[in-house]
């Protein structure tokens, strides 16, 4: 488990004790940081501590919050952090009560057709790029999925990747397709050649192999890669992941009640929202959906990929993330 490291010194028996509640209750370090940096905001507010608020300073502080322009989704956000701290840290859940989560409307993702997932990933500039967006793609994984995935998790005998501690902790596994493999197996060649890929080290090393890729990087190569396919529809990790489910269900796979194809609800749900619209009959069977299942299943990218070599030309963006000076 990993825990907010703060310096002794500079930590109030108050907020020592919040960081021991979200420690005992196995908080990931950003989530900590999260409730700190919100918890903070009624702090500031108020000009004293955050256990001496009020009812009415709760209500003064989520008008000016609202009048500041905050999103909504911001504020409902420093509401869970408001609630943790009131109901677990200072017991004092009638102020908890008082907090207004706000509602609001949620549109459905944008999703790529198979055809402009070939145009994304032969926009690629290169084999590491190239493979990055093939495995978000074709495994259906999250960004941080991605970015943690190390060398030995990929199980070629089982055709599995391996997912250590993906949302909420969780372990999975992702099927792996043959098609995947091959194309993972030539950045293990290229990445040996060029001194970043080591057998206990990251599958997608950043710019010092022993790192992994950061999130902020794989948000930059979807990017460059959507704009130079000159996508009109805004792109990013998570758009392959939304059409990974899309695609799944075009084609008839029924990616809640099947025991291969864990999907995250929200994914599933925009995903059959949308064939709904259409009136695909795969939409009516996956209807019952509920939660998350144990295993995921591998998507292949589209078998008209242009060839890694075919990918590799020359660019403004090096695969190690440095852009040239000019």
């Amino acid at each position: 488990m990993t825990t907010l490291s703060v310096p002794a010194a500079n930590v109030s028996p108050l907020r020592q004790r919040l960081i021991d509640d979200m420690s005992m209750r196995r908080f990931s370090a950003e989530t900590q940081r999260n409730y700190i940096r919100d918890i903070g905001r009624l702090a500031s507010f108020l000009g004293r501590a955050p256990d001496t608020a009020t009812v009415e300073d709760l209500r003064r502080f989520q008008i000016a919050q609202q009048e500041a322009g905050l999103g909504v989704p911001t504020m409902n956000a420093i509401v869970s952090a408001l609630r943790f701290f009131f109901v677990h840290t200072i017991d004092r859940p009638d102020l908890a009560r008082k907090l207004v989560r706000l509602r609001y409307a949620r549109s459905l993702p944008d999703v790529l057709s198979p055809d402009e997932v070939r145009r994304l990933l032969g926009a690629t500039v290169c084999l590491k790029h190239l493979a990055v967006l093939s495995v978000a793609y074709g495994a259906g994984l999250r960004v941080a999925e991605v970015a943690a995935l190390k060398v030995g998790d990929i199980d070629s005998a089982r055709m599995l990747l391996r997912v250590e501690l993906g949302k909420g902790g969780r372990d999975r596994n992702a099927m792996l397709s043959a098609d995947l493999l091959a194309l993972l197996r030539q950045w293990w060649l290229e990445g040996r050649q060029q001194g970043v890929l080591h057998r206990e080290g990251w599958l997608f090393p950043g710019q010092n192999w022993t790192r992994p890729i950061s999130t902020r990087q794989l948000h930059r190569i979807v990017v460059d890669a959507a704009r130079s396919a000159e996508l009109q529809k805004r792109v990013g990790p998570h758009t392959l992941r939304h059409s990974f489910a899309t695609h799944l269900l075009e084609d008839g796979v029924d990616i809640c009640a099947s025991p291969t194809t864990p999907v995250a609800t929200g994914t599933a749900r925009g995903a059959r929202a949308r064939r709904r619209e259409t009136g695909s009959p795969s939409a009516r069977r996956t209807s019952s959906c509920r939660s998350d299942t144990s295993t995921s299943s591998s998507r292949c990218p589209p078998r008209s990929r242009p060839s890694p070599s075919r990918t590799r030309r020359p660019s403004t963006t090096s695969c190690s993330g440095r852009r040239p000076r000019r």
